[in-house]
């Protein structure tokens, strides 16, 4: 069989052994008949978090919503289901999930599992939301688990890197749908956030800044307001500086904008504003490679200031960077645990041997302000410096044994980054 590669095509999957099953007993006869397996969703991990020497199982046939409870305000979908299907599927119901990503076109089990993002200071990441886990553990035993009845499981385990078994269903919590309207706004200054960073992101529901490191700006600032019929739509023509854009805005510079959410101010519904891209637009493999690093939002001025002295090499290999806000979570291996955080997020170009020279030196110049890397991205920082980042790792490890006894799921990125010592 042809080895598989991951969306990016950066990372090619070493198990030569893939499986699709239908169903939640098809799993459990896997788990119980493999001794290493591994899952994967929609493979926007850009390393080899989802990876395994021998089986992988991918859950793209379990896509389905399982129940929807418009009175408690929840829904429970199958792991597989990608956020676009379930933004579909409650258009209209007068509920909505309170963030997204900035691409629609993931999985919701691998999102949560490796605590990704959309943004918003008062917005946690996508897995703070889950209030209910139905996984295959180590012995091929189905496991219901929920937040009203076993709270602190629940917080080891909606960020699970994959290392309790295979996630087949997730209940999340939902809240009545709103509108959006985005604004975008170009060339804001370093020095305008440096002192109005606070500012900067309490001005909208979610905020993205964009810069691609040639000169000390921001090229584009995105933001997504809620806002109602009611309210005024005039919009400002000057934001700390920045100027009003006029035409809708790809985040890379010289890209068509034919694929992003609309801008201009117009009012559209959550799920067509909150994501950077457009529900019907299905993203090809891209040539590209991702890292992001997490920091208390404290330190971003100081972080950014000490980052931009890394501008000259850091620019020629970079497509965009991205900075946005994340409210704290208690989820044990969250990035953003016990703390209101700034994701710093780079998209390089697909150069590799280029890419993986400068992380160091990145990480170095953020090392004074304790960065936690996002799980599914590409970083270089050692395991042993990574794991002082997360205090609630001990009691990680001790659920991971009690769901997983002998191993199952540990893979290479498990036995590095969680179990090494």
């Amino acid at each position: 069989m042809t080895k598989q590669r991951n969306w990016a095509g950066n990372y090619t999957y070493h198990a030569s052994n893939w499986h699709i099953p239908e169903s939640v007993e098809e799993i459990q006869q896997l788990v119980k008949k493999c001794n290493r397996l591994k899952v994967v969703g929609s493979r926007h991990s850009f390393n080899h978090i989802a990876d395994s020497n021998e089986h992988i199982v991918s859950v793209e046939q379990l896509n389905r919503v399982i129940d929807f409870d418009k009175e408690k305000q929840k829904i429970t979908v199958e792991a597989g289901m990608k956020y676009s299907d379930v933004c579909q599927y409650l258009d209209e119901t007068g509920l909505a999930l309170h963030n997204l990503a900035s691409l629609p076109h993931i999985s919701v089990a691998g999102a949560c599992a490796t605590a990704t993002h959309g943004s918003g200071d008062k917005n946690g990441n996508l897995a703070t939301i889950v209030s209910g886990i139905e996984f295959v553990n180590g012995n091929g035993e189905i496991i219901t688990l929920t937040r009203e009845e076993h709270e602190e499981e629940m917080r080891g385990l909606s960020v699970s890197l994959g290392a309790f078994g295979i996630i087949t269903k997730l209940t999340l919590d939902l809240i009545p749908d709103f509108q959006v309207r985005q604004v975008v706004y170009q060339n804001l200054s370093f020095h305008e956030f440096y002192q109005y960073y606070d500012e900067i992101y309490a001005s909208a529901y979610s905020v993205s800044l964009f810069t691609d490191w040639q000169e000390e700006r921001f090229n584009q600032v995105w933001l997504k307001q809620t806002i109602t019929e009611q309210d005024a739509v005039e919009l400002n023509t000057d934001f700390y500086g920045a100027e009003l854009a006029n035409v809708n805005l790809h985040p890379i510079s010289g890209h068509g904008a034919e694929h992003c959410t609309e801008q201009l101010g117009v009012l559209g519904a959550w799920h067509d504003r909150l994501a950077h891209f457009k529900m019907n637009f299905t993203p090809s493999s891209g040539k590209e490679l991702q890292s992001e690093y997490i920091l208390s939002r404290h330190h971003i001025s100081d972080a950014m200031k000490k980052l931009n002295g890394l501008r000259d090499e850091i620019a020629p290999l970079l497509l965009v960077s991205e900075l946005r806000s994340i409210k704290a979570d208690d989820l044990w291996m969250s990035m953003n645990y016990k703390q209101d955080s700034i994701g710093i997020h780079f998209t390089w170009k697909d150069l590799w041997n280029e890419v993986k020279l400068v992380l160091p030196k990145i990480e170095a110049v953020l090392e004074p302000f304790q960065p936690r890397p996002h799980w599914g991205k590409l970083f270089t920082m050692d395991p042993t410096k990574l794991q002082t980042r997360y205090k609630q790792l001990p009691a990680f490890r001790q659920l991971v044994r009690k769901y997983d006894p002998d191993g199952k799921f540990r893979n290479e990125f498990l036995k590095q980054y969680i179990f090494e010592k």
